[in-house]
């Protein structure tokens, strides 16, 4: 059995739905195409596709083959393009896992602008808070908000995004102002889940002096819009970076509180396996959101015009 052969077929009766269908794409007869699934599954020792007289149906295991041949291909195919020209065309799917919030705002925009440029190029991508295994869970590349980075992976640094302390002014005209880290423990505070540390905030001030304060949450959320929507209700305070707060404050719907004091920047980064033969499409990808990201980040270009 040509396997790579196999591959192919399978892969094209799934996306085409149909054993006739894939036929007319492959320009060869149905019989031919049952042919090379039948003796896939009998390789593999497993069903692969669920078969009735109106449809077509992966099952659990034929899902996880049909990613990972589909993946297969494309690497071949770029493969092939890398013998035959020396200019290489992106192409195939990309895996991409970001944060809700950053994905929404500052990702979701760009996407159209990379499809026209890379158009061999298929998008699949998730938002999600909590942190991904690149690798168990099958990404090509993930957005990470990070003060520390990885070192299970390989990077490259996008862009980097102040933190800041900000409550809207109907919260502070009702509570007042903290003047110093230590007024916080009075404050009513709203905090994100997955914060590294915890309940504990830590400011610097102007001599580098680290000053943590164990604050007290009136609400808690994995999600920062949703830290952001109850400050802007009046709330509470919240620590944020400028890519989510950035707009509000220029608008003056948030404040900034305690400015003589500085929290930890935090680097916003591209993270994938490995820099060991990086496929073009990922080249592509990581080139493009360096550029689009690269000097002042978008979120504070209003502030350096």
């Amino acid at each position: 059995m040509d396997r790579l052969r196999a591959f192919e077929v399978f892969v094209t009766v799934v996306s085409r739905g149909s054993f006739t269908r894939a036929a007319d794409v492959l320009e060869t007869s149905p019989a031919n195409v049952t042919r090379y699934v039948n003796e896939l599954e009998a390789h593999l020792g497993t069903r692969l596709l669920n078969r009735t007289s109106r449809k077509l149906s992966l099952t659990e295991g034929g899902e996880t083959f049909y990613s990972r041949c589909k993946s297969i291909l494309d690497d071949v195919a770029e493969t092939e393009g890398l013998v035959s020209s020396a200019s290489i065309e992106p192409r195939g799917r990309l895996r991409i896992n970001a944060p809700v919030s950053f994905g929404i705002l500052h990702l979701a925009p760009l996407w159209s602008e990379f499809m026209r440029k890379y158009p061999e190029v298929e998008l699949d991508i998730s938002l999600i808070d909590r942190v991904v295994d690149i690798v168990d869970e099958g990404y090509d590349l993930a957005i990470r908000i990070s003060h520390a980075g990885s070192t299970n992976y390989a990077s490259r640094k996008l862009a980097t995004s102040k933190n800041i302390l900000c409550a809207s002014p109907a919260y502070l005209t009702r509570y007042g102002h903290p003047a110093a880290p230590a007024d916080l423990i009075g404050h009513r505070c709203i905090g994100y889940s997955y914060a590294a540390t915890g309940d504990e905030w830590q400011l610097i001030d102007s001599e580098r002096k680290a000053h943590i304060v164990k604050v007290n949450y009136r609400m808690r959320t994995n999600n920062g819009d949703t830290a952001r929507a109850a400050a802007l209700a009046g709330q509470g305070v919240i620590w944020q970076p400028t890519f989510l707060v950035g707009d509000d404050l220029r608008a003056g719907n948030l404040i900034r509180i305690l400015p003589a004091y500085r929290l930890p920047d935090i680097d916003v980064l591209a993270l994938y396996p490995s820099r060991r033969h990086m496929s073009a499409k990922m080249r592509a990808l990581i080139d493009f959101l360096v550029d689009a990201f690269g000097g002042v980040p978008p979120w504070d270009r209003a502030n350096h015009a």
